[in-house]
């Protein structure tokens, strides 16, 4: 009897005032969870209309696919105002994509990314490195081979920087880790790799997986205020002049 009285105190306590049905967290809900994930750890309650804020979640159906914009902790009403488009949530390891540009992903070991201090929101320089080898058609032979590095893309904006797990990569300047976070940190760097995304046009996206695939890539850190000089394909006979 106790237990049932305890149930219905909301109940009595609302018995003379107006109330609207609305969804109320009840487990935490982090930063970047789905609508349709949301399920689980929100609950329909009774609300006094008093206390309703003014975007109130009364369906789920009406937040469609998008996702939570913060974290969301128990007892606080869903708010639509903190649903937004799962393209536009973008935390502190990554920057908007201009208009217009495509996104790829360079995976490269720590001395071609500038010491792995690259970050989100950077321009980088991007080399390139190929070796071009002439073959007898009739035996397969290599007659000749030369190589030549350029320095290509001028500027390009890195739109994240990663470990090789994929965790978000910061750089020491940026951040003061802690012993926890440092040994994370040794452990996504395992292989001494980086995932490092680049914004570039489709055209000059071609050409930098072609580098990628049949050449090698050097990043440097080439800020807004950097020269863009370049003397063109270096090779050995012009290494020395």
């Amino acid at each position: 009897m106790l237990v049932m009285y305890v149930q219905n105190a909301d109940r009595r306590a609302l018995a003379d005032t107006e109330t609207e049905s609305v969804y109320v967290v009840e487990k935490p809900v982090a930063a970047g969870t789905a609508a349709e994930k949301l399920a689980a750890s929100v609950t329909k309650k009774e609300v006094p209309k008093l206390a309703l804020a003014s975007d109130t979640v009364t369906s789920l159906d009406t937040i469609g696919d998008k996702v939570t914009s913060v974290p969301l902790v128990p007892g606080e009403q869903l708010l639509s105002s903190r649903m937004v488009d799962a393209n536009s949530l973008l935390g502190p390891s990554r920057v908007q994509v201009p208009s217009g540009m495509q996104e790829i992903t360079l995976k490269l070991p720590i001395e071609r990314v500038v010491g792995g201090v690259l970050k989100a929101g950077d321009t980088v320089g991007v080399f390139v490195s190929l070796d071009d080898a002439t073959t007898n058609a009739a035996t397969g032979d290599v007659i000749s081979k030369s190589s030549g590095t350029q320095l290509t893309f001028h500027k390009v904006l890195v739109t994240a920087a990663q470990f090789s797990n994929g965790a978000a990569a910061k750089s020491e300047s940026t951040a003061t880790t802690t012993s926890s976070e440092s040994s994370a940190k040794k452990e996504a760097t395992g292989d001494g790799t980086y995932l490092i995304t680049l914004a570039r046009t489709s055209a000059d996206a071609e050409r930098i997986i072609f580098a990628t695939e049949f050449g090698k890539i050097y990043l440097s850190k080439e800020p807004g205020n950097a020269d863009e000089g370049t003397v063109g394909i270096v090779d050995k006979t012009r290494l020395f002049r």
